[in-house]
């Protein structure tokens, strides 16, 4: 796996948020400040995956149940202004999962007013609109948020950090609201094993940590009820070491002459900084939900090994964005339809590999108040974020540059 791709797969506990109603504080005494109640949240999800074309996400080509979630949360308040809580979570997600149930997160909250509270854990981490809930498929209509800003195989990493958050809502009055949250942790990181393949990766990861993130998020709750503008920026450091195959020390122009002994395979490490950005904006009222972001990953390695095989240009910057509408037509149907683009490299914007559209529908049906079944179709055009190693360690033009990615998911919760 790349360092690319190793970064790819690098707020309130999860009750259960209406699709339409923005998550915002709720004034200190209000009427959930029950103290000494513990409350109780579960979740269990099955879906199929099936494609056309190419693996996505699990060996899909032939139809994969490899997408299962199953989490258990609880919180607290053990006196009015103080809050703990944790969730338990497993999953299975094609090669990686596996089900070995982990503290997703937990925290202690202390908020001293409605415009100052700190939490300290692992805490959830305040990225774009939809990060902090990513992990509620009730809260949300598509069974995968837009994938430009928030990939699935990023769940494990980008979900939370172990820090410290310092966070409020701040009444404007005439002028809204302003919801602010900042953070600084570290995010750890256990690399998922090879996925076994007909032909070795070129490179593979072999270590990688992140000593430090730092970020925050500020959303403008407008006068306009409903309508949200923010902006979110995340800063962290990755330290790694990847293993280089023979093959890619190589030269394109050069050929191993015939007797020459096969080189042993180098292990190289470097130092990445990154600074991620998203811009944000929600319209959530009178049944619709209309929502745009727009977001540049910079990555860079600073300090290599080996410059000559790990530079600048290895890690460029890349461009991710979404526009995305939902409308429920009844209290039991809510469908939808989002747009997603992804350049792994804003500079380059044509050939095979350099580019993802996803053009995706919903169909969401509420069975009850506590299970729902979706039916989602994407139309992909262009291979970017496809996993070579699902696919024989196969990239570019050796793809398919259209295919479809259909996705059946239910999930049960109280």
């Amino acid at each position: 796996m790349s360092i690319r791709g190793a970064l790819l797969v690098a707020a309130l506990p999860g009750v259960f948020l209406s699709w339409a109603t923005p998550a915002t504080a709720v004034p200190l005494g209000g009427d959930d400040d029950e103290s000494g109640v513990v409350e109780a949240h579960g979740f269990i999800s099955q879906g199929l995956i099936k494609t056309t074309g190419n693996n996505y996400l699990a060996k899909s080509k032939e139809g994969s149940f490899d997408f299962t979630e199953v989490g258990i949360n609880f919180t607290t308040h053990p006196t009015e202004r103080l809050r703990l809580g944790v969730q338990l979570f497993a999953n299975k997600l094609g090669a990686t999962g596996d089900f070995n149930a982990k503290a997703d997160w937990f925290y202690l909250d202390y908020r001293w007013r409605d415009w100052f509270g700190i939490r300290a854990g692992r805490v959830k981490l305040p990225f774009g609109l939809y990060n902090d809930t990513s992990d509620i498929d009730a809260a949300r209509v598509p069974v995968l948020l837009p994938q430009s800003v928030y990939p699935i195989n990023n769940r494990n990493y980008l979900l939370a950090q172990t820090g410290v958050e310092l966070y409020g809502y701040v009444n404007l009055r005439a002028a809204g609201a302003l919801d602010y949250r900042l953070y600084g942790g570290t995010i750890s990181i256990a690399l998922p094993p090879p996925t076994p393949s007909v032909t070795p990766p070129p490179r593979q990861t072999t270590e990688l940590r992140i000593p430090f993130v730092l970020g925050g998020r500020l959303l403008w709750d407008t006068p306009l009820q409903g309508l949200r503008l923010g902006g979110s920026l995340q800063v962290l450091r990755i330290d790694f070491a990847q293993l280089f195959a023979m093959t890619v020390a190589m030269p394109p122009t050069e050929t191993m002459p015939e007797g020459t002994p096969a080189k042993p395979a180098a292990v190289i490490t470097g130092i990445a900084p990154v600074v991620l950005w998203v811009a944000s904006l929600e319209y959530a009222a009178h049944d619709w939900l209309l929502a745009a972001e727009y977001s540049r990953w910079y990555l860079k390695v600073t300090d290599s090994s080996d410059p000559t095989r790990l530079s600048n240009a290895t890690l460029p910057t890349s461009e991710r964005a979404y526009a995305m509408t939902a409308y429920r037509v009844r209290r039991w149907f809510q469908p939808g339809v989002h747009y997603a683009f992804f350049f792994p490299d804003v500079n380059k914007r044509s050939g095979p590999g350099v580019v993802q559209h996803d053009f995706a529908g919903t169909l969401r049906f509420d069975i009850n108040d506590h299970w729902l079944v979706k039916l989602e179709g994407h139309y992909m055009h262009g291979v970017a974020g496809v996993s070579p190693a699902l696919n024989n360690n196969l990239s570019g033009n050796a793809l398919a540059q259209d295919w479809v990615v259909l996705f059946l998911k239910t999930t049960a919760y109280f």
